[in-house]
């Protein structure tokens, strides 16, 4: 039976949160935004119809307390909760809590959530479902002697990877065993103190694979389909830089089986609103489950843009407990798009954060183009929170045009006061490799870890060249009044009035 939401808590910050925002007052829905101290006045508060303080800045003391997350809920009258992406969108104990405090959580199941979470228990669900895994080991490595022992049955290169991870983090590949032996317990280290979670596993490491990912959703009433494909294979340390819609290497048939095996990995586990199954595409066409992201992801837009839907106000109705939207049938890709994650960062300074004041803020505008920000001129980037500033999306009937879009619209854009990475992707969307889609998850490592300082031979010879110019008529202009060769007087060669003949 149908429950129409009235207000609902925005558990998250900065970009995610004004974009949820939007999504609710599109569908009549109040907000109750959530702010730090260091985000008072912050774009997102200004956004939503009341706001509330959570604590001091740092995310345990604020973004990431539950329970005063919970009090805030309680207070405001929210019936229900989005967790936006990152900080608790993933975190099954909070979905509980708040389905156990009669609130709606906009998002999976706490169960769905659980088994995708941990990724042995999503990698054996994915093969009961009958969708290809890459070849690892079975279960988490007690061991550096086990681990070796794997390692040489899987075949190197390997993958270390955290059982408990995510976002990158706890991931690292192994080419040999004494690299192996090096890299084991400082895996092992990284998983527990990001995730609380010490296990790790190894996976047969795919060389130059491709990263797409199938967005999913699904109902309470059985229905459940797919919103084709999305290319992430650029990335930096494992974190994506550049994501688009549809893939090059993705056609109508290969679209429809990969498809097919992330419907099967959600069925498996109920799933309910808006996920990601993520696959390795291999150089012939091969593909392997990943991992299951159980949330909104942050390249929602370019899915949108390509199949005209609005993601946001479907988690909302189905939260409410309406039917999707859409059949199969009726979703199919038109166009093409290309989103840039804006970072405060500095590309020619090895890519550290660089924090500060916005003294000048200005977004891209035009036909096919978007922008989801978080941010504005004044706002002060904070050593607290991630440094993604926003995103800048473009669509156009093909991929050509979406491209010529995002980097006219990269031209366009502006952000003083702060280092940001407009410059570096100006360069990667109009690099050869880019241009053709030759691209995979190692590309960047590779050749592009930053943006050579500026050098244009070009301008200092045009320098030079005007320099010369300006010295040599400014000899001319001081010669001696008659010319040493004719004997004539400067005016009347000039033409001038007030010669000696006048």
């Amino acid at each position: 039976m149908p429950r129409p939401l009235k207000k609902v808590l925005v558990a998250n910050r900065s970009e995610i949160a004004v974009r949820v925002i939007r999504g609710l007052r599109e569908s009549g829905v109040e907000s109750v935004a959530v702010f730090s101290d260091a985000d008072r006045d912050a774009l997102h508060v200004r956004f939503a119809s009341e706001a509330y303080n959570i604590g001091p800045p740092p995310s345990n003391r604020s973004y990431l307390d539950q329970d005063r997350l919970l009090e805030v809920a309680r207070r405001s009258g929210a019936d229900a909760v989005h967790p936006g992406y990152g900080f608790l969108s993933e975190n099954a104990g909070f979905a509980r809590r708040v389905e156990e405090a009669g609130l709606v959580f906009i998002g999976p199941r706490p169960d769905s959530i659980s088994a995708m979470g941990d990724k042995l228990q999503a990698r054996a669900a994915a093969r009961d479902a009958g969708t290809p895994i890459i070849p690892g080991s079975d279960g988490p490595v007690a061991d550096l002697n086990e681990a070796v022992r794997e390692a040489a049955t899987i075949g190197y290169p390997v993958m270390l990877k955290a059982a408990a991870g995510g976002g990158g983090k706890g991931m690292r590949v192994v080419r040999d065993e004494n690299e192996l032996e090096s890299a084991f317990d400082l895996t092992r280290g990284e998983a527990k103190s990001s995730f609380g979670d010490g296990r790790v596993y190894l996976e047969r490491f795919i060389e130059r694979p491709r990263h797409v990912e199938i967005q999913v959703f699904g109902d309470e009433h059985g229905n459940l389909v797919h919103l084709g494909e999305r290319e992430c294979s650029l990335q930096r340390r494992h974190q994506k830089v550049i994501e688009e819609a549809p893939s090059v290497a993705v056609d109508a048939a290969l679209r429809k089986r990969m498809g097919e095996a992330a419907l099967r990995v959600a069925r498996a586990v109920e799933y309910r609103g808006a996920g990601t199954v993520e696959f390795i595409l291999g150089a012939n066409g091969e593909f392997y489950f990943l991992e299951m992201n159980t949330r909104l992801q942050v390249e929602h837009p370019v899915t949108e843009l390509v199949y005209g839907v609005d993601l946001v106000q479907e988690q909302i109705r189905v939260a409410s407990g309406e039917p999707l939207s859409w059949s199969q049938e009726e979703l199919t890709p038109k166009g093409w798009a290309i989103e840039c994650r804006i970072y405060a960062e500095d590309p020619f300074n090895r890519f550290l954060p660089s924090l500060g004041t916005i003294t000048r803020f200005r977004l891209a505008s035009g036909p096919g183009i978007r922008n989801d920000v978080g941010v504005f001129q004044g706002f002060e980037v904070s050593r607290y929170y991630d440094p993604m500033l926003g995103k800048l999306v473009a669509h156009g009937s093909d991929r050509e045009m979406a491209r010529r879009r995002v980097s006219r619209a990269l031209r366009e854009m502006m952000v003083e006061g702060i280092r940001t990475n407009i410059a570096y992707h100006r360069w990667l969307v109009n690099s050869p490799e880019f241009i053709h889609g030759n691209i995979d998850t190692g590309l960047l490592e590779r050749g592009f870890q930053g943006v050579p300082p500026p050098a244009r031979p070009d301008r200092e010879e045009a320098a030079i060249v005007a320099a010369v110019i300006a010295t040599h008529e400014a000899e001319q202009r001081l010669r001696p009044t008659r010319s040493a060769e004719s004997g004539m007087n400067p005016w009347r060669l000039m033409g001038r009035p007030g010669g000696p003949d006048r």
